[in-house]
């Protein structure tokens, strides 16, 4: 029953807000009529209908355009509001027409709702309050104040089955051949097509045997075979730099990111340990209790 009545809202919410984009090629008076209208300054309280004695405001309108999904949020606002009010006008008067007493469904729906609402908006208070350009900046001494730069390395490497195919590609190399064109010949890695080319990379981002190779050459060197879980592997190192600790305006959203999330976590987790919270009613719910919406009748 609750999954009908579901689907059934979702029907009437379609309908409502596609009707006015239906009838702009059959009418005059839609979006156009609506641009050309005088307008006059408005707030949330500013009454667009009254169904009943009820006030739809304009208010109750943006609340429903931002929860709408984004095929129909993309649409004009001239045609949103047609199709919006329509449908405040609809289940207002759907409302009225139900008889008897408000479903339990609907009240834990409500509840909910508003629950989440309400945590919402405390989060929200919190981080005003908390997520600043001093915690940001601390957040980004707290990272990377104290970090020494760090070795960089620029290398390409040729990736074959064999040691004794690594040792014939080195002996082909000390004879003047280009590695970028024996790596796009050669290689088996996927890597070859570029020449062998892997960029710029930090330790810790290649496998041990690879990384030992590389820290122990200068650059310009090729390597001696190095054989890891690929293969073997004959490698250029191209050339080294010191990578600096970031610039703090181009890590800045991470950092801010990395600020609210501790700040909320903080904040959630001393409120759940003052509050006097009793769990002991779900120990004998069975967990598949969850998908049985039928229990909401």
């Amino acid at each position: 029953m609750t999954q009908r009545l579901i689907q059934v809202a979702a029907i009437a919410l379609a309908f409502a807000i596609s009707s006015p984009v239906l009838a702009q090629d059959t009418a005059a008076t839609g979006a156009d009529a609506a641009a050309a209208t005088e307008t006059t300054p408005a707030s949330a309280d500013t009454v667009v209908a009254i169904v009943d004695g009820k006030e739809i405001t304009l208010g109750h309108m943006i609340l429903v355009r931002q929860s709408l999904p984004p095929q129909y949020a993309q649409l004009p606002d001239a045609i949103l509001f047609e199709g919006i009010l329509e449908q405040l006008i609809q289940q207002t008067a759907l409302q009225d027409s139900f008889d008897g007493d408000r479903p339990r469904r609907v009240e834990m729906a409500l509840e909910n709702e508003e629950r989440a609402m309400m945590a919402a908006e405390a989060v929200s208070r919190v981080l005003d309050a908390a997520v600043t350009d001093a915690a940001i900046e601390k957040a980004y001494q707290d990272t990377y104040g104290n970090a020494e730069p760090e070795m960089e390395f620029k290398a390409a490497h040729i990736l074959v089955e064999t040691e004794d195919e690594a040792k014939a590609i080195v002996e082909e190399l000390e004879g003047g051949a280009d590695f970028a064109a024996v790596a796009k010949e050669k290689s088996t890695g996927p890597s070859g097509p570029n020449g062998g080319d892997l960029g710029w990379f930090g330790k810790g981002m290649m496998v041990a045997p690879f990384e030992e190779a590389v820290v122990a050459m200068e650059a310009g060197d090729i390597s001696a075979p190095v054989q890891t879980q690929f293969g073997w592997h004959v490698i250029l190192l191209s050339e080294t730099r010191m990578k600096e600790a970031p610039a703090l305006d181009t890590v800045r959203d991470e950092l801010q990111a990395q600020v609210e999330q501790e700040v909320v976590k903080a904040h959630i987790d001393a409120l759940v340990e003052k509050a006097n919270v009793d769990k002991s009613g779900a120990e004998g719910v069975d967990p598949a209790a969850l998908s049985n919406i039928d229990i909401l009748e």
